[in-house]
């Protein structure tokens, strides 16, 4: 049985990390700014800003494993979800808490060898999507520079991944690395519940360690 704080716990992957974190029986804490309206039995919800030191050391204090599930948007823009990060390894430093984070699927190289998906989309991509998509980028610079004592896993979502695209979840993922997957069909996509399959089995037999790994269906 783990003891899981998640971070940003009540968003869209944050929520079915709480929820099969919960189901398979770990202890789980939910940490985000405002309580979501449906709770889990047996799910610790705790509301406040992880810009509160007081809140994030109590958050990851006595933990296995902390999820970051965070929105950089909003209060957390600007470089403040970075500064979580940075806060965050210097806390767990030397520690044995694992720090997983789920970022997005730009840093993934589209072929064995490179680009990345960024260095091939980004000209295309919309001007208000590109500071949280660095912000991603950024997150995964910070944690390959982390010092060699911080335990930590990077989650790639594939490249369509979202609430607002209603996927189906299959009960199942195909596991990938550095590279951007996709189907036979070319699609490139996963559910929160099953990527939260992936990442709670990550949780429990630990094969990425200081490394990033991604899930499509």
């Amino acid at each position: 049985m783990a003891r899981i704080t998640v971070l940003g716990g009540s968003g869209y992957a944050g929520a079915a990390v709480v929820a099969e974190g919960r189901r398979r029986g770990h202890l789980v804490t939910a940490v985000s700014r405002s309580a979501p309206a449906e709770q889990i039995d047996g799910v610790e919800y705790r509301t406040g800003s992880v810009l509160d030191g007081g809140v994030l050391e109590d958050a990851v204090a006595g933990r296995d494993v902390v999820v970051v599930a965070l929105s950089p948007r909003s209060d957390l823009a600007g470089g403040k979800q970075e500064a979580v990060i940075e806060g965050l390894i210097g806390r767990l430093a030397g520690t044995p808490t694992r720090l997983g984070y789920i970022g997005g699927a730009s840093s993934l190289l589209v072929a064995d060898g490179g680009p990345r998906l960024w260095d091939v989309a980004r000209d295309q991509l919309p001007a208000d999507a590109k500071p949280e998509i660095e912000t991603g980028l950024k997150v995964f610079d910070l944690l390959q520079d982390s010092p060699a004592s911080v335990d930590w896993f990077y989650v790639s979502p594939p490249a369509d991944f979202g609430s607002w695209l209603g996927t189906p979840s299959k009960g199942s993922y195909v596991l990938g690395g550095d590279i951007l997957l996709r189907d036979e069909e070319g699609t490139s996509t996963i559910s929160a519940a099953d990527l939260a399959l992936a990442i709670l089995d990550e949780i429990e037999t630990p094969a990425h360690r200081r490394r990033r790994f991604t899930a499509i269906h």
